[in-house]
């Protein structure tokens, strides 16, 4: 990315574009060069650094590439997220990896755990410096004028986080601290930040605390990440490690690498799922449109066996007609078996012989969306689990968390794609298969990313009937390659 500087027209669209969540993130992210500004807006923050030579287009897309505005670079700065990412490893950057650091730390905190943190740092601040409604980086800012952060000083945020329970988020600033990024501040970043968990999904489902405040979601033009995931939290952000930092992986080593069930009720993906998992080392077990009565019978069996203890994981593919959260077999009347239930059947107290070992679900799902459109949505999601044990995800087998070391893809689609003439193949779980065989050596939290591009460019020219709705939801706490 050539250097250019930014016209004032590219700052109004940039900044007229941006909700006040962003605006706040951009103005704590630049403090660092700021110190001498104090701009009432971001805009102006913005054209001042323009003004002083340190903004120009590529650090201007720098700063929208950190708040996973990617619509914004491909709109207003005709790049793409890839380009950024080239830049960026060739480059210094604009942005403190400290500075990215604190914005992944408070997008990953709920609104109750921000106020926690508020009221446990009220010791250091005094009572009423920083109120209730106050964002997480406001605390930040706070903590940083009393010189109890910095980053090279981040102990405080450490005891805190520990004592609400977030190892996962002291876990990451531990790692920041290993990789020598808090002895210095060069702002030679190796994309180190960390982007979000990313789940294409509808926007009546849920919306998100960000900072401490609710937010809906908002529409991307754009989805996709190609970087390894760091932190071990229960949802996981796509990020990539320096090469002096050891990174660890699931073992993937035994002969076969597990059984991969398939439960196929509708009759079309089976051939080439079977082909695809047994080439990467999978004893493949297929069942054909088993009943609703069928499918938790047959899920009870792989459940108890023994064979797991001899396998590095366990795969579960599922084809069904459902409603919401449910699938049904081929019995439309049936009440079905909840999503939740599945999960509940392969925890860690249910199947003890695959604790510490991933677990890793594909479902597609065909039920009747209704009328109502629901196109896909970037949403950044807390953790998946809740107040776990701290010590769980550090001990060996027998202390791991009975809910770690899911991969959780579910995809649904309109019931009517199944009542075609000749009803075809999953898109979803087509483009999966490509995927596993041609990027085998891809973690696969980077792989599912892929494909979610692909999911969102099919949809942006897809009638709604034809749309598929993807999202992923993992507790895995190192990277996983499905290759031997």
């Amino acid at each position: 990315m050539a250097v250019h500087p930014v016209s004032a027209e590219v700052i109004h669209q940039v900044e007229e574009s941006l909700d006040e969540d962003e605006k706040e993130m951009m103005l704590f992210l630049c403090r660092d060069v700021s110190e001498n500004l104090a701009p009432p807006n971001l805009r102006e923050l913005l054209d001042s650094l323009s003004e002083r030579g340190q903004l120009s287009v590529a650090t201007l897309a720098e700063l929208l590439y950190r708040v996973r505005r990617f619509d914004l670079l491909k709109r207003v700065l005709k790049t793409d997220k890839a380009a950024v990412e080239a830049h960026l490893r060739r480059n210094p950057h604009l942005v403190s990896d400290y500075r990215v650091l604190m914005m992944e730390i408070g997008e990953n905190l709920d609104k109750s755990d921000v106020s926690s943190l508020v009221f446990l740092t009220r010791d250091y601040t005094g009572r009423g410096k920083v109120t209730k409604d106050k964002s997480f980086l406001d605390l930040v800012i706070e903590l940083e004028k009393l010189n109890l952060i910095a980053s090279d000083q981040l102990s405080l945020l450490e005891k805190c986080l520990k004592n609400i329970h977030r190892i996962d988020l002291k876990t990451k600033i531990q790692k920041y601290m290993q990789s020598g990024q808090g002895a210095a501040s060069n702002y030679m970043n190796s994309l180190q930040a960390s982007l979000p968990n990313l789940s294409i999904r509808e926007p009546s489902y849920s919306s998100r605390f960000q900072n401490g405040r609710s937010k809906e979601h908002r529409f991307v033009e754009h989805l996709g990440i190609q970087r390894k995931p760091v932190k071990t939290s229960i949802q996981e952000s796509g990020a990539f490690l320096p090469p002096h930092i050891y990174e660890e992986s699931y073992r993937m080593q035994s002969k076969p690498l597990g059984i991969c069930l398939i439960i196929d009720c509708i009759g079309n993906d089976t051939e080439y799922l079977q082909e695809t998992f047994t080439s990467l080392g999978y004893y493949v077990q297929p069942f054909l449109f088993p009943s609703a009565y069928d499918i938790p019978q047959i899920l009870n069996r792989f459940v108890h066996l023994r064979q797991h203890r001899d396998y590095d994981s366990f795969i579960c593919v599922i084809v069904s007609r459902g409603a919401s959260q449910k699938i049904m077999g081929v019995d439309l009347a049936h009440s079905g078996l909840t999503f939740d239930c599945v999960k509940r059947m392969f925890m860690g107290d249910m199947c003890p012989f695959l604790i510490g070992k991933p677990k890793l679900f594909f479902i597609q799902n065909y039920e009747v969306i209704g009328s109502q459109s629901k196109d896909s949505s970037l949403e950044v999601d807390g953790p998946a689990i809740r107040n776990w044990d701290s010590k769980a995800l550090c001990r060996g087998p027998s202390m791991i968390h009975q809910e770690a070391d899911f991969f959780w893809s579910l995809c649904t689609a309109d019931v009517s794609q199944l009542e075609q003439p000749s009803s075809s193949p999953s898109l979803y779980l087509q483009n999966l298969s490509q995927q596993l065989q041609q990027e085998r050596k891809c973690s696969l939290v980077d792989l599912h990313v892929n494909l979610m591009d692909k999911v969102y460019a099919w949809n942006s020219r897809a009638s709604p009937k034809e749309k598929y709705y993807l999202s992923l939801q993992h507790t895995l706490r190192k990277k996983l390659i499905l290759s031997t």
